[in-house]
């Protein structure tokens, strides 16, 4: 499990995180959800330890994130940022290679090239598997992205709006697979999404975020509720539920 305890983060003078209390118990899918500048993406790299910590503790299954080598934290988890920009020469297969590298260090097996090929298919990337990255869209570059987070095959995945530059067909399908990969695998996977809706349909967890503090943290039949939207979003949001789900119109006028 991720054990977060009292993390705070103050930077430029701005408190970006305060005192953050999270327990993520193995398996499971959680959604990070809340507004600009919630403190959701830094949350993830602190967890990750792509940014340092300044007050509290991280651990993943009792290793102190803060001190655990790095060869041995890449093989218990990954990441993907917003910002990580692939070198654009690589070709797609190469690149979903590279979440191999804990592993191989470069020197790739026919294990890893399975697990590559594997990869590949499950995020529907093999027609592309040939392509260098300069010749794909930016969302096939995404999914690509996503494949090579998925192929360092670690027990926990954070992933910081994988949606983005995704179409409605890619998005819809990008989460039915992390869903899927969850109930076949007891992987853990941690999302920030801003598509409130895509967290209601897939996440057993969704935990809200505002000015660097939980502002919610339950089932989406807890937090898919309008009072609770509007203290996290700042307007009031008609929510409704059909096949089973709580979806959240929030283009629609919803009466106090």
């Amino acid at each position: 499990m991720i054990e977060i305890k009292s993390v705070s983060l103050v930077r430029e003078g701005q408190r970006v995180l305060d005192s953050i209390d999270l327990l993520l118990p193995r398996g499971g899918l959680t959604a990070l959800v809340g507004p600009n500048g919630a403190g959701k993406s830094t949350l993830l790299s602190l967890a990750a330890r792509l940014l340092p910590l300044q007050d509290g503790s991280v651990t993943i299954d009792g290793l102190p994130v803060e001190s655990t080598p790095g060869k041995l934290l890449a093989k218990k988890i990954a990441i993907l940022r917003q910002d990580s920009g692939p070198p654009p020469r690589v070709s797609v297969r190469d690149m979903v290679g590279f979440g191999r590298f804990p592993h191989s260090g470069g020197r790739m097996t026919a294990q890893d090239r399975t697990m590559v090929e594997e990869a590949l298919a499950r995020f529907e990337l093999e027609a592309l598997a040939n392509r260098s990255l300069d010749r794909l869209s930016g969302g096939q570059r995404q999914r690509v992205m996503v494949a090579m987070t998925y192929c360092q095959d670690t027990d926990y995945i954070l992933l910081d709006e994988p949606l983005n530059n995704l179409d409605m067909y890619h998005a819809r399908q990008l989460m039915l697979e992390l869903r899927r990969l969850v109930d076949e695998t007891g992987r853990t996977i941690v999302i920030v999404l801003h598509d409130i809706n895509h967290a209601s349909a897939s996440a057993d967890r969704i935990i809200a975020m505002k000015n660097g503090m939980i502002a919610a943290d339950g089932t989406p039949e807890t937090v898919m509720r309008t009072e609770v939207l509007e203290a996290i979003y700042g307007f009031r949001v008609p929510v409704i539920e059909t096949n089973g789900m709580r979806l959240a119109l929030q283009y629609a006028s919803c009466a106090p």
